[in-house]
């Protein structure tokens, strides 16, 4: 057995299965992986990495799997799954992952190919356990899947109040140790136990209240988009493919950004945080319908226009739309007078936190320092936004679209 010290769990013991892959390195391979991918830029001592997630998700794995009663190869396979479960992540974590889709035609929890063979394979051989069962419980598939990927999974309540230590951020703080240990399975479906509304509520408001200040936080973003804009370029002037840029880490993709011609500026901007400004940050009831379900191309085809339109470089206009905000955790099941109910009936909290991420959705475009407001008209009218009048520096209610020189970097 193996005790490593943890930031939010203390002490976690790895034994069994979980010693044997700790060293591989496919798993070694997430301490170069930073959890929050660009938040860092927001949050300095946001530094921590799926490899320290990875452990607290399996420590949380094992003490739900003991209060279930669940125990030997099943519970191997739990455990196992847990460790593994995001090793199919690209560098910067979920920064990347609708390119690397893109390319390779696998999410991040597509790791079936990674389980195979090789040092992986060879130590859930050692214990008997079929690499393949193991990509499934990651998917989430079966009865113990969703432990790993669900609804209630570990995955999220680990990460939830890792994310909020690290980066000081009060709202993420949730009772990990009670959703823990008030999982029930009925009718092989996981479920909290009975009373547990509000601990179920508090999974919800967590990452509600996250998703403004760390997840989508317009810095985080705009790195973000500037970091997918950098990663597109070197695959498009290297012989680099998209499976090889999965199995990269974050110090592997910025040395090829730095020591490549067409991304150097890229690298650049990036290592001194010399990043882009907002032109345009827009409600989701100003955005046209069809550009909020635009793909890939008919993204790209809209900042060529605005480029264009407003006179600067098309690599210097980024137009970034989020998805559509999903509330999953809403679905989730929990017992009421011994009836299994989805929270969303049963809770009135759910039906006000959608509406809240439908309001915090924002459209944005973003460019150099220079050419916000230049950017900005051309981009109200290529896109159709519905704002009335000229953009303006306003904080009023009301003002959907903002100067980034107003509200700060």
């Amino acid at each position: 057995m193996k005790v490593i010290k943890d930031s939010v769990h203390d002490y976690i013991e790895v034994s069994g299965i979980a010693r044997a892959l700790l060293d591989t390195p496919t798993l070694q391979r997430l301490r170069h992986i930073t959890q929050l991918g660009t938040a860092g830029y927001v949050y300095p001592s946001a530094n921590h990495t799926r490899f320290e997630h990875s452990l607290g998700v399996y420590h949380l794995a094992s003490e739900a799997l003991s209060h279930l009663g669940v125990e030997g190869r099943r519970a191997d396979r739990v455990r196992a799954a847990a460790l593994l479960h995001d090793v199919g992540h690209g560098p910067y974590s979920h920064c990347l992952e609708e390119l690397v889709h893109r390319r390779t035609g696998k999410y991040h929890d597509n790791v079936a190919d990674l389980l195979a063979d090789g040092p992986v394979a060879d130590a859930l051989a050692s214990y008997d356990l079929d690499p393949a069962a193991i990509a499934d419980l990651v998917r989430g598939e079966g009865r113990l899947g969703q432990l790993v990927s669900g609804e209630l999974d570990v995955d999220r309540t680990d990460y939830l109040v890792r994310d909020a230590y690290h980066t000081g951020v009060p709202y993420g703080t949730i009772d990990h140790g009670r959703l823990v240990r008030e999982l029930r399975y009925v009718d092989g479906e996981l479920v909290f136990g009975e009373g547990n509304v509000q601990s179920a509520e508090s999974l919800l408001l967590a990452r509600a209240l996250m998703n403004p200040t760390v997840y989508n936080h317009h810095v985080t973003r705009i790195s973000k988009a500037m970091l997918q804009r950098g990663a597109e370029r070197l695959l498009g002037a290297t012989d680099l493919d998209g499976t090889e840029l999965r199995r990269m880490d974050d110090h592997d993709l910025l040395c090829a950004l730095r020591t490549t011609e067409e991304t150097a500026e890229d690298a650049r901007r990036l290592s001194t945080r010399n990043l882009y400004k907002r032109a345009i940050w827009a409600e989701m009831a100003d955005v046209p319908g069809d550009l909020l379900d635009a793909g890939h191309e008919a993204v790209r085809d809209a900042e060529r226009a605005i480029a264009a339109a407003a006179d600067v470089p098309h690599e210097d206009v980024l137009v970034d739309v989020p998805a559509k905000p999903e509330l999953t955790e809403s679905s989730a099941r929990v017992l009421v007078n011994s009836e299994v109910r989805p929270l969303s009936e049963q809770s009135t909290l759910v039906g006000a936190l959608e509406r809240v991420q439908h309001e915090q959705w924002r459209l944005g475009v973003y460019v150099p320092a220079p050419h916000t407001e230049r950017v900005g008209r051309a981009a109200v009218r290529k896109l159709g936004l519905d704002i009335d009048g000229a953009l303006v520096s306003d904080t009023r209610p009301g003002i959907n679209a903002t100067l980034a020189e107003f509200e700060g970097s």
